[in-house]
């Protein structure tokens, strides 16, 4: 495919850094603001040629929003387009999220900061189970009516939830070998002799810790970018077990502290691997990770771009997708039960029972949410003198 009309750097640039900048809400936000701009404001794009991108940066791992941006620059502008707008789209987000991660972990933040902290962190466990939630409706149309299918679905969901909630970063193994299942059920295709060897790789390569510093960093965002299907969230599960209980960069209460301020600032979610890196290795850690995380997604659009039509028609990637997906699902799902042992206090599960009430129940805005419980931590530290742990 080639670019579909010539639109000037700068028009790119500047549109994309406002996306990034006002696009607060995750993938349903940016998929809308997009649409706005290169759809229905300029027609740079067809709603058709929308849509295909829609569909084939889904079937990618890592960021679909940040894919998306990357695939609407290059069809209007080229690769030089593609390469603009996927960093003038991440920039903002990462600039204000590197800017709060020296705030929050800071070795002596304000008493108000340690308050808000703990008020948004209990209120994550409540963000992934309402993720999940919201993922399957759409999951379960993909399997179809046929019974088989639908047993199928509920095996891989339950297997991931257990993955998410028990094996750390090996999850994407779990995900891996659903979606292979699938497609031996559907016999959608047949793997070389030398797979079982390929495949038998792939669980040493993810577990292996990497020593040093920033080689470390650089290791646990490459699992983010490359690793991740299915929205930013399943990347809880593949960060926590390397943050938190590997490389011991940061404890349980400080990952929910990255979680939500991945949530509550605009742009993709993946960002919150900015705030581990920040945690592990300062301000160049955190770029280094975000840098890392995000590079596969740039060589994903831009390299493969033009194969998209013939990899969204193929058996064997929808059947795995089928399968991983509904295994995602269940990993976020499943990543709650770390994330709700990861609270410190007892006054905490009062935050985490309301914010599930407005998420889960009354389905509301997340950030609303985040930043509501942010304000009662700040509350009930500074006035009712709440225990904190740091």
């Amino acid at each position: 495919m080639q670019p579909a009309t010539r639109v000037p750097l700068a028009v790119i640039a500047g549109s994309w850094a406002r996306i990034g900048t006002i696009g607060f809400g995750g993938p349903p936000a940016h998929i809308a603001l997009f649409r706005a701009l290169c759809v229905d404001r300029h027609q740079w794009l067809s709603a058709e040629e929308f849509e295909d991108g829609i569909s084939a940066t889904n079937l990618l791992p890592g960021p679909a929003s940040t894919q998306l941006a990357i695939f609407c620059a290059w069809r209007i502008r080229g690769v030089i387009g593609g390469i603009l707008g996927g960093i003038c789209f991440i920039a903002p987000g990462l600039v204000v999220i590197v800017a709060l991660s020296a705030l929050f972990l800071a070795t002596h933040p304000p008493i108000w900061v340690l308050g808000a902290a703990a008020g948004a962190g209990a209120a994550v466990p409540a963000v992934a189970l309402q993720a999940a939630l919201a993922l399957i409706p759409a999951s379960r149309r993909r399997v179809g009516p046929l019974r088989a299918r639908r047993t199928r679905w509920i095996v891989y969901f339950a297997a991931g939830i257990v993955a998410g909630a028990l094996v750390g970063s090996s999850v994407v193994l779990v995900l891996i070998a659903c979606g292979i299942v699938e497609i031996a059920c559907l016999r959608a295709w047949r793997p070389p002799q030398n797979a079982s060897v390929s495949i038998a790789v792939v669980p040493i390569l993810i577990a292996v810790p990497i020593t040093g510093t920033f080689a470390a960093i650089a290791w646990v965002a490459a699992k983010v970018g490359a690793l991740s299907y299915g929205g930013g969230f399943v990347i809880i599960p593949l960060m926590q077990h390397d943050a938190v209980d590997v490389y011991r960069w940061m404890t349980g209460a400080q990952f929910l502290n990255a979680v939500a301020l991945g949530q509550i600032t605009p742009g993709p979610v993946v960002h919150t691997v900015a705030v581990v890196g920040y945690a592990a290795g300062g301000i160049g850690g955190g770029l280094l990770a975000a840098l890392v995380a995000f590079m596969p997604s740039f060589l994903l659009v831009l390299g493969g771009g033009r194969f998209f039509d013939r990899l969204r028609r193929n058996r064997a990637m929808q059947a795995f997708l089928t399968g991983a997906g509904a295994a995602v699902i269940g990993a976020i799902a499943g990543s709650a039960i770390p994330l709700g042992l990861a609270l410190g206090e007892f006054w905490q599960l009062g935050i985490l029972g309301a914010a599930t009430v407005w998420l889960v129940v009354l389905r509301r805005h997340v950030v609303i949410g985040l930043v509501g419980s942010g304000l009662i931590g700040v509350v009930a530290v500074l006035l009712l003198g709440a225990p904190i742990a740091h």
